[in-house]
């Protein structure tokens, strides 16, 4: 941990940020996908399942299910974009293509494009998470203005994934590794109370799930929803952010050992 300073000091990592922009300027249609998926996602659950569930409790306040749901998936659309942009993307630069090995012939180095990418993926989040929180205002998904909050939960979740994605893609060794991300991030979406209370669960895995920081991410989310606040709201935005520092202390770490001379 004594050169996460340095690497969250570097101003250097903006020109990452700068040639990851450059790269998506040709394919803004794969960009631009990542706003009409939200507004499919709530579409789906207020047309349907909203009608059939009907409301749930989140802490002292009844919420329809699509009001419940909305939430959960903002924290899954924050999680998968995270993986997405520190996962796949970065591993066919460090295997394949090698870009990095030419950002290295420049004054940049290896803490500079660990924070850059890192800083890619939360900047590219917070943009879907503004149209995502957008779209549930319209659609009447949200019970209080200070739902506005969730953009910074969503970054929060964003920071921690991509940090620890980008750990995770240092130790990949070929395509085939990839299924080893889908079996960690399949389990965490279906269980960490996406879509049901923890309540529902089986006492033992809800144990589990407690932990999990996909539903560390959705519960918090669900408080600022609603315009519930409390101590625990900043214990679980802590904890997303010291998950974000120990994955890039990590990422560091490894790109220095593979990138290095």
């Amino acid at each position: 941990m004594s050169r996460v300073l340095p690497v969250l000091g570097s101003r250097r990592a903006r020109h990452v940020v700068e040639r990851n922009a450059l790269f998506y300027r040709s394919q803004w249609l794969m960009f631009a996908s990542g706003f009409v998926e939200p507004l499919f996602y709530l579409l789906s659950i207020g047309i349907g399942l909203n009608h059939l569930v009907g409301s749930l409790t989140v802490g002292s306040h009844r919420v329809s299910y699509a009001a419940f749901v909305a939430p959960g998936m903002l924290a899954t659309s924050a999680m998968n974009g995270a993986v997405i942009d520190s996962v796949f993307n970065p591993f066919f630069r460090l295997k394949i293509s090698h870009a990095y090995d030419s950002i290295l012939a420049t004054p940049l180095d290896v803490d500079d494009i660990a924070l850059g990418e890192a800083l890619w993926a939360l900047t590219r989040a917070g943009l879907y998470a503004v149209s995502f929180v957008g779209c549930m205002f319209l659609l009447g998904d949200t019970s209080s203005p200070w739902a506005i909050l969730e953009i910074v939960g969503a970054l929060a979740t964003s920071f921690a994934f991509s940090a620890l994605g980008l750990a995770a893609c240092t130790y990949l060794r070929s395509w085939q590794d990839f299924d080893l991300i889908t079996l960690v991030s399949l389990p965490l979406f279906l269980f960490s109370a996406t879509f049901f209370p923890l309540s529902l669960y089986p006492r033992a895995l809800a144990t589990v799930v407690a932990f999990s920081p996909l539903y560390q991410s959705a519960t918090l989310l669900r408080g600022l929803n609603s315009g519930q606040f409390d101590g625990w709201m900043i214990l679980r935005l802590g904890y997303l952010v010291a998950l974000g520092l120990v994955g890039l202390a990590v990422a560091a770490r490894r790109f220095r050992r593979i990138l290095s001379p």
